[in-house]
């Protein structure tokens, strides 16, 4: 950025409209070239479909694809610097300097105009100075509908304000910005002191992201009516959680931990909701789980959901490997599948997991009702997990940490139950709950003692203020033990 910033900068201090403007222009045009590079950059954290390949290959050794959507708004804070230094230099400076210039001055830079000189009425009405002000309002309702507190519906406005809060408002003003796109090409092509077309290089910036972008945006447009599913069952659960169990599309291939968005046309064509179109599947960083021997995951409420499926996966794993043994242990095996025998050989090659992996589950959330939901996969993975291979931890969070002595009471009174009668008196599993928040060094520490010299996967979902502390044990312990810890967020 800097070194696009000082090279069109530089350039354009040695041309004759510097003599008039002086470092206004300079410092204008130089914003003008970051903000070119910017609006190309911003487009590739949102190409969901090569984000998902480029995931699978090796590229994610060196590249963060997990944090596309940080990379996304560090670039659209550049933008939004570079169209305040660019329009504020023009408005506050370029434009009166033009204005107020001398005859002789104004020679120097009237070929552009036709000899007159303009009025910041003419500079403000010409096309140049139309889109770069209807660039400005719609970047300006965009960014801000976008920002955290609008996206998330936490601004209180009246009726009919209120409208432009939460996601809906945010998705739909961001649509604003093709507009945007279109007339930064036709901004960029009439600029006042360039004549030469290789001088004019907005297009050149962004015709390759805005082509792979638009491709992008089709393929989502064709496969989302490709994909129609059927649903089976759809259920309220408490937490005001929605259960939709759907039939699986031909031909759909998926990876655990992996995410979709569903369509309902008969209520919009452009809202994404939970006959659905199917739009997917696309990358996350929970589908890398198998990179791992041991994996931490962490879900906040709902942000256990993209954890279950890998549970689930590992657990079918595991059942597969059981069968597999079970049929290695005969000379020859009936195959259901060809109606034909089967030796052990043949098995072995039928692609079945067996990296045997260690997962810590941690479900932290605030709502009694949250573990009714959640107790069916719980029963689940406690029956089919003969192997250990999984803990369970459930934390019921109160105003009290795990430790303080206020909350020893309520310990005492769930161990002494889950001792007699071997189930959990809040979720009525085996899996016992805990009343307090979790002590997040003391969960890292024993994790680092019961797996010495191993890579930890770990796999976060839920607000940002504990991702911070997650991140901060993960680089602690990394350095402070023989375990190595490797973070990873979920943006859901």
């Amino acid at each position: 950025m800097a070194v696009l910033f000082v090279w069109k900068f530089l350039q354009y201090r040695d041309k004759a409209a510097f003599k008039v403007m002086g470092y206004c222009l300079t410092t204008a045009k130089g914003a003008a070239e970051t903000l070119k590079l910017n609006m190309a950059l911003v487009l590739l954290p949102v190409c969901r479909n090569t984000l998902t390949w480029l995931r699978s290959s090796r590229a994610r050794a060196f590249v963060p694809f997990d944090d596309n959507i940080n990379f996304h708004k560090i670039i659209a804070c550049a933008i939004v610097i570079g169209i305040l230094v660019h329009a504020g230099t023009h408005l506050a400076c370029d434009f009166p300097r033009i204005i107020n210039s001398t005859p002789e001055d104004f020679a120097l830079i009237a070929s552009p105009f036709n000899g007159v000189k303009p009025t910041f009425k003419d500079l403000m009405t010409g096309a140049e100075g139309i889109t770069g002000i209807s660039m400005v309002i719609l970047t300006t309702i965009a960014f801000t509908l976008a920002s955290t507190h609008f996206r998330r519906n936490r601004v209180s406005l009246p009726a009919p304000l209120d409208r432009l809060t939460g996601f809906n408002a945010f998705w739909y003003t961001h649509h604003l910005l093709v507009i945007v796109y279109i007339m930064l090409i036709v901004h960029g092509t009439l600029l006042f002191f360039a004549d030469k077309w290789y001088q004019k290089t907005t297009w050149m910036y962004i015709s390759v992201p805005l082509l792979l972008y638009t491709a992008e945006r089709s393929i989502r447009a064709c496969r989302s009516n490709h994909y129609s599913v059927k649903i089976l069952k759809v259920s309220m659960l408490p937490g005001e959680v929605l259960s939709i169990i759907m039939s699986k599309p031909p031909g759909f291939k998926y990876k655990s931990g992996q995410y979709i968005f569903l369509q309902c046309p008969t209520i919009s064509r452009f809202e994404c909701r939970p006959k659905l179109l199917v739009d997917g599947p696309y990358g996350a960083p929970a589908q890398d789980y198998r990179s791992y021997d041991v994996l931490l995951l962490i879900g906040l409420g709902i942000g256990a959901t993209p954890f279950i499926s890998i549970l689930k996966d590992l657990m079918n794993n595991s059942r597969d490997e059981q069968i597999l043994n079970e049929f290695s242990r005969s000379d020859f095996s009936w195959n259901s599948y060809t109606s034909s025998y089967t030796t052990p050989t043949q098995i072995s090659t039928q692609g079945v997991e067996k990296k045997a992996v260690k997962a810590h589950f941690y479900w932290v959330t605030r709502e009694p009702g949250s573990v009714e939901w959640f107790r069916g996969v719980m029963e689940e993975i406690s029956d089919m997990d003969f192997r250990g291979q999984i803990e369970l931890h459930n934390y019921l969070t109160s105003v009290y940490d795990e430790g303080d002595a206020r909350s020893t009471l309520i310990k005492m009174v769930q161990a002494l139950n889950h001792a007699k009668h071997g189930v959990d008196i809040l979720s009525g599993t085996r899996v016992r709950t805990h009343f307090a928040r979790p002590n997040w060094k003391e969960v890292f520490g024993s994790i680092a003692r019961k797996h010495p010299n191993s890579t930890v996967g770990v796999f976060y979902c839920g607000i940002p203020t504990v991702a911070k502390e997650l991140k901060k044990q993960a680089q602690e312990m990394s350095q402070k033990t023989t375990t190595r810890f490797e973070f990873h967020k979920e943006n859901f």
